[in-house]
């Protein structure tokens, strides 16, 4: 897998907290991100603001505001996506 590079701002308590965590568990700072974007990444997609839009390439401020608040009136029940279809124009 091709890997590319790539620059970070943390607080400097940040990047020492996080080389600290990393040198405990004989990590490199890479893996200790690596790690915890997969974790976020996989909580994110289960979001169901992200798994009702994610298809959506462009929408306008009105779009989301009506997306959002349809969302915000599901239940639980209606959350769940049992399949998915995709639609090209």
């Amino acid at each position: 897998m091709a890997t590319k590079a790539m620059n970070l701002k943390l607080e400097e308590s940040r990047i020492n907290e996080v080389k600290t965590v990393a040198h405990v568990f004989h990590k490199t700072i890479t893996d200790v991100v690596n790690e915890a974007l997969d974790d976020y990444l996989k909580r994110a997609k289960q979001d169901p603001f992200y798994r009702l839009t994610a298809n959506v390439e462009a929408a306008s401020e009105d779009e989301t505001n009506e997306i959002l608040s349809q969302i915000d009136s599901l239940s639980d029940d209606d959350l769940k996506i049992s399949t998915v279809k995709r639609f090209k124009a």
